[in-house]
């Protein structure tokens, strides 16, 4: 059974107290794939914490995945993640392809 999207979003919320948080279900793009036949669900998380301060990409990776811990293997198959911190998201370029809406 894959996760909710809106459990996502609360577990990241209460680990990493994000400024800025968007879950998006894959799952539907993914259909007919290996690991959705188990359940588990595709997401893409953009996620805004200046938790991430002088963390690597790979450390701010981790950071998240912990967090969501407890839905691997069973609830979530695959994620993706984009992190920054809140200057690092003020600065990018508008041409940088994201198109996340704010949600605080």
């Amino acid at each position: 059974m894959a996760a909710d999207p809106a459990t996502i979003e609360a577990m990241l919320r209460e680990a990493l107290a994000p400024s800025h948080l968007v879950v998006r279900d894959d799952s539907a793009l993914h259909a007919g794939h290996a690991g959705a036949a188990s359940g588990g669900g595709h997401y893409d998380v953009t996620i805004v914490s200046e938790r991430f301060a002088g963390h690597t990409r790979v450390a701010r990776h981790r950071m998240v995945y912990d967090a969501l811990r407890g839905l691997f293997p069973t609830q979530i198959h695959a994620l993706a993640v984009t992190a920054f911190t809140d200057q690092e998201f003020q600065s990018r370029e508008p041409s940088s392809g994201s198109s996340c809406n704010s949600q605080t």
